[in-house]
């Protein structure tokens, strides 16, 4: 072995062992993105677009903006900067879009804004600090401990957590890339009254999604009545936040979560709670802005194929995650179409 492989290798054990780092900690570096650029016939955004808050940059209250909400935290951080460059490098007027980044209270808000403004620094954006403790006397153990994370309930609390002058906005998880142009799907016509709009899949089994103590139940078996309801996937969402605060629908999700806490009713973490209130209620959106369930199952993870039909977003729901995968060295085929948007800056690079 060489003398310079053997300083390297005796410095990373020094950092693991002599130095440990908080899980809370954002150890990996990223590359700076590309700019991209606004075609000619994009909207100019300008201080009369919306006078709601004035102390605040135009964009980030304009209506002809496309705002995006993402949750961020260190551990899918890799997956959130894969996410914004695919976002902004398929769209055709990338600088009209702002992104509403969530993160929980106890993470170190100022290093992960700092990692993505490195990495995009035209970007516009916003950090919201979610106190967590209000969510967390609600959840419930489900079938898998990550589903369990207090950020994964943030969905449910953007209308209270975003400014009131942001009226709709798209929700992206951070397990997904677009391939298209997101303005298309933030165009969404919610009609009158719709609150929420997502690819709907009716042909998956519906009643699996509740346990057998709620079915059962008289009272609770009745709440689909009157509404055709289907599974939907909560990680890809156009939501009017205006109708959701008219609707005080935080307050309707956070009643069955307490519901749940008396009964057992589901086991799926925060995705039950938003099918009791909105399934069959929503505008169905065509099936290529999900393709979901890349990452497999919530229990083994293993390789999926694509839905039949165009694809415009590619979704890593599931337990397998491309990084992880990709760096265990035992990608899926799928996995190939994820690593083009990965940013991940190695540490370092032994000389040849």
């Amino acid at each position: 072995m060489s003398q310079h492989l053997l300083l390297i290798l005796l410095s990373l054990l020094f950092i693991v062992f002599v130095n440990p780092i908080s899980a809370s900690q954002i150890i990996q570096k990223f590359k700076e993105a590309p700019q991209f650029y606004n075609s000619a016939d994009c909207p100019i955004i300008d201080p009369g677009d919306d006078d709601d808050d004035v102390s605040a940059k135009p964009i980030f209250c304009s209506r002809r903006a496309v705002h995006v909400a993402m949750t961020l935290d260190a551990a899918y951080i890799r997956g959130s900067v894969a996410a914004v460059l695919s976002v902004l490098q398929h769209s055709s007027c990338p600088e009209n879009i702002v992104f509403h980044f969530v993160a929980s209270a106890s993470a170190d808000a100022s290093s992960l804004r700092s990692t993505v403004s490195a990495s995009f620094p035209y970007l516009e954006f916003k950090v919201y600090v979610f106190n967590v403790s209000s969510v967390s006397r609600l959840i419930s153990s489900s079938i898998r401990s990550a589903l369990d994370c207090p950020l994964n309930y943030a969905r449910s609390y953007l209308a209270d957590l975003l400014p009131p002058c942001v009226r709709r906005v798209v929700y992206l998880d951070s397990d997904l890339i677009l391939v298209d142009d997101i303005a298309k799907l933030a165009a969404t016509d919610l009609g009158r009254d719709t609150v929420l709009a997502a690819p709907e899949y009716c042909n998956a089994n519906f009643t699996s999604y509740f346990t057998s103590a709620f079915w059962s139940n008289p009272t609770l078996s009745l709440t689909f009545a009157d509404r055709k309801a289907c599974y939907f996937n909560t990680g890809v969402m156009v939501i009017d936040l205006s109708r959701w605060r008219e609707g005080e629908y935080t307050a309707r999700i956070e009643d069955w979560m307490a519901m749940q806490k008396r009964m057992r009713i589901y086991e799926l973490g925060s995705l039950p709670p938003f099918l009791l209130v909105f399934a069959g209620l929503i505008k169905p959106v065509n099936h290529r802005w999900n393709q979901h369930g890349l990452g497999g199952d919530n229990f083994r993870g293993l390789c999926r194929d694509l839905h039949p039909g165009p694809v415009s977003l590619l979704h890593w729901s599931g337990k397998g995650k491309p990084w992880a995968r990709l760096d265990a060295g035992r990608p899926c085929p799928l996995d190939a179409l994820w690593s083009p948007y990965d940013l991940l800056q190695t540490p370092f690079a032994l000389d040849s």
